[in-house]
């Protein structure tokens, strides 16, 4: 239960800790999977962490709890407040893409717990991701309050905290192997319903290997694209995945001229080109809605990849399927 304390008029502190309950990994483990993906939240406005005074830095974090999480158990034996924006349970640097973690709702939410009254210095440790939804001279102007960017991870807090400094490694954004690891089940939860439906139709039309088609194409999108992004060639998500599909396909390509020998060339030739333009559309369509999982990205190059290759998809897809569909019943 959250205590809610009283430190001058007006101004409402709830109390937290720097401790996990069973609670908050049940709701991480239920997040990962990607189930309720906008219920994870926690209360926005001022907590207190242990017992800070008036010269305790000051946090800022969205509501999002896993990011709640992040920075609470990250300032584990610290005397702090975390500032928490309204952010619609969205996590810091999405929310400052759609300005929800923004100029705006920090002004308002520092003037809605009267932030001047708890604390004596005016200075704010935002996280780094945030800043693209941040105008600092902003927040300056109409709250006193100056904007300090701390470090891309909450965990180099007690570090940085030291001098207030953060070395290049502090502010490098890395994607490794477990971040993107994590992030494998909300791909899979997002896709599983149609994947089945997809898989159950391809068993029935075209037997066997068009099931296999489209099982490879879920699994090389949400799994195999997630854990060899950094090796897979060109820059573009869309074309990473596309590259990933074209090899994906090759072993039903090849498939359909060793155990069909004996159909015609154009029997052949008709499915193989099915599947070399739909199972790489449809990885690539996938790995391109990787892109909001990623600090890799940005809104501008998201929006580019879009109008670049969601059209030649569309159409590469359906030119595959049309294939696959008609000979799938040419004797």
């Amino acid at each position: 239960m959250t205590r809610v304390f009283h430190l001058a008029a007006n101004t409402a502190v709830m109390a937290t800790t720097s401790k996990m309950t069973s609670t908050n990994y049940w709701d991480h483990f239920v997040a990962r999977m990607g189930v309720r993906r906008g219920d994870h939240r926690v209360t926005p406005g001022l907590y207190k962490l242990g017992s800070p005074s008036t010269d305790s830095p000051v946090f800022v974090t969205a509501n999002y709890s896993l990011s709640f999480d992040a920075l609470r158990t990250s300032l584990r034996g610290l005397n702090a407040y975390i500032l928490v924006l309204d952010t619609k349970g969205v996590n810091v640097w999405c929310a400052a893409g759609k300005r929800t973690f923004g100029t705006r709702e920090l002004i308002r939410r520092i003037k809605a717990v009267n932030l001047n009254n708890v604390v004596s210095h005016r200075r704010l440790i935002l996280p780094q991701l945030g800043a693209p939804g941040i105008a600092a001279h902003e927040i300056k102007n109409q709250t006193g309050f100056l904007v300090e960017y701390g470090p891309v991870r909450a965990a180099d807090l007690p570090e940085y905290l030291t001098n207030h400094r953060a070395t290049p490694e502090m502010r490098l954004v890395k994607f490794p192997l477990h971040d993107r690891f994590v992030l494998i089940p909300v791909e899979l939860t997002a896709i599983w319903l149609p994947g089945l439906i997809a898989i159950g139709l391809g068993y029935i039309i075209g037997n066997l290997p068009y099931a296999l088609a489209v099982l490879t194409v879920i699994l090389g999108g949400t799994t195999f694209f997630p854990i060899l992004l950094p090796w897979l060639p060109s820059k573009d998500f869309s074309t990473k995945g596309a590259f990933l599909g074209l090899v994906a396909a090759l072993p039903f390509v090849f498939s359909v001229f060793l155990q069909h020998a004996d159909w015609s060339w154009y029997h052949q030739a008709g499915q193989m080109l099915g599947y070399l333009l739909a199972m790489p559309s449809s990885i690539a369509y996938i790995s391109l809605n990787f892109t909001g999982s990623t600090t890799f990205t940005s809104r501008t190059g998201v929006r580019k990849e879009i109008f670049a290759y969601i059209r030649p998809m569309a159409v590469s897809f359906a030119i595959g399927l049309v294939l696959l569909l008609v000979f799938a019943f040419v004797k």
